[in-house]
């Protein structure tokens, strides 16, 4: 099984990837895109477990990447909420593209009605969701210092918490001689709150279309 090139952290920091020479920029400007830009297919999660990795091994300060990826994610994140602010109703009419899906949206409107502010921090888990969630957050003109305050917060724990997730475990023998399954398993934890809202939601809809409607007063069966 192998990931989709974009999706893939090797196809942007690994050896002859994109940013093999300047894999911190890289990092950056990857975490930057995916959480200011509204461009969510993107490795997230397996990106930052990866830097992570690779600071392990000594190719990068991991004090530098711990700091800077949240700075970075927390700078996308005000972007994608004034971007909110000003056009995020758009969004709602927007044509499916390539890599936009009106669903993205809806999705993440809905994970923000059920949620509330904290939000702003669970989304940063959750691919797609972390991406339009400071727009919807925009949008809904969620009053700015709260969402700045829990944004910081979700900056750190997800910034430099999956960094040195991946720090922690880049000396263990099996997890740098089983790269790719590593990735793969965070790829996999990282949409698994989207699988099981999915697949909750068609049980839901089963249920419902075979719930027979129950005869009003007076009407035969």
């Amino acid at each position: 099984m192998a990931l989709p090139s974009v999706m893939d952290p090797m196809y942007w920091i690994g050896p002859g990837g994109l940013f093999a020479s300047a894999v911190l920029p890289g990092i950056l400007v990857v975490v930057f895109i995916e959480t200011g830009l509204l461009f969510p297919i993107l490795p997230g999660d397996s990106l930052l477990f990866t830097g992570g990795l690779l600071a392990a091994g000594g190719t990068l300060n991991i004090w530098t990447l711990v700091i800077s990826v949240p700075l970075v994610a927390i700078a996308g994140d005000q972007t994608a909420y004034f971007i909110g602010r000003r056009v995020g109703p758009a969004l709602f009419k927007k044509e499916d593209s390539r890599f936009f899906r009106k669903h993205y949206v809806t999705q993440s409107h809905e994970f923000f009605e059920k949620h509330g502010p904290f939000t702003i921090i669970l989304a940063r888990f959750v691919p797609i969701v972390r991406t339009f969630t400071p727009v919807i957050a925009g949008v809904s003109k969620m009053r700015y210092p709260v969402f700045l305050g829990f944004d910081i917060v979700g900056g750190i724990l997800w910034g430099a918490g999956v960094t040195l997730l991946g720090y922690f475990l880049g000396n263990v023998g099996f997890v740098k001689n089983h790269l790719e399954l590593m990735i793969l398993l965070i790829v996999f934890l990282s949409i698994l709150p989207g699988i099981i809202s999915v697949g909750r939601g068609l049980i839901a809809r089963r249920r419902n279309r075979g719930a027979a409607p129950e005869p009003l007063p007076g009407q035969s069966s």
